[in-house]
């Protein structure tokens, strides 16, 4: 139980950047907190590393490091991001309150996605018979993620240079409207299968349970954004109404086209 007390207080710390401006609870302190919590957990086990559970901490670190620097890049660089980061709705000054909640909340959803990878480590450490088959699973599954994440994200990027105006509907695109959305989504169910190798109490079920659906459900958030978005500067292109209704908005195969109008994925 130490430990998560560890891990919640390097994620406080990771994601207090959010109170320089609001949005980097969600963003840079997101990618960096994920690197730092898996640093902090291959200081913490040492010498209970494995081979596959030295490379979940090493696809971990590389995931939230990539992320992080990648959104710190984009708006430094990108005229266009800072229009969409910078808006008077998200530099309206929030309560000390609302403020102080999110941090926290932040802090302890990264603490839950990453928590499979603790358990398993920790009930390592206190003799727990655990099988290291679900540790190769999960961390072949977030590897997966992380090469989706970056394509999709090197991608659009390629495509914007090529046409700022247009939407991206080439590569990765084609499949499905928000890639790198469905590369986290990846990330994070491969982790989460790491719990069933990890011999949890039922706490620890519960405690990886609540961080991956809450990951689940800022993704599915996050593509509500976009697709509204999407929709204000591309609504009257009728190439862009072909594309959204033949492209599932996040997971291929289902034909999801569309989250716009469950109010219930705000965030």
């Amino acid at each position: 139980m130490c430990y998560l007390l560890v891990l919640l207080a390097v994620s406080l710390l990771m994601s207090a950047i959010g109170w320089k401006y609001f949005i980097y609870f969600f963003s840079i302190g997101y990618g960096f907190g994920v690197a730092a919590l898996a640093l902090t957990l291959g200081a913490l086990f040492y010498s209970e590393l494995t081979l596959p559970t030295a490379l979940l901490c090493v696809v971990m670190l590389v995931f939230g490091f990539r992320l992080g620097w990648y959104l710190l890049r984009r708006e430094m660089k990108s005229a266009e991001y800072r229009k969409i980061l910078y808006t008077p709705e998200t530099e309206k000054k929030k309560p000390v309150g609302v403020m102080a909640s999110v941090w926290i909340f932040c802090a302890l959803l990264y603490v839950g996605q990453v928590s499979p990878v603790a358990f398993f480590l920790g009930n390592t450490s206190e003799g727990a018979p655990v099988n290291d088959l679900w540790a190769w699973v999960g961390a072949v599954m977030m590897a997966m993620g992380v090469a989706l994440e970056a394509a999709s994200d090197a991608q659009k990027k390629a495509a914007k240079k090529v046409n700022p105006k247009r939407f991206v509907d080439t590569g990765l695109y084609r499949i499905v409207r928000c890639p790198n959305y469905l590369g986290e989504l990846v990330i994070w169910t491969g982790c989460f299968l790491v719990n069933f190798g990890a011999e949890c109490t039922l706490w620890q079920w519960i405690i990886a349970g609540l961080g991956y659906l809450g990951i689940v459900y800022v993704m599915f958030s996050g593509a509500r954004r976009l697709e509204l978005r999407q929709d204000e500067t591309y609504g009257n292109d009728p190439e862009f109404q072909a594309y959204i209704k033949k492209t599932p908005i996040l997971l291929p195969l289902l034909p999801l086209y569309s989250v716009k109008k469950y109010g219930w994925l705000k965030a």
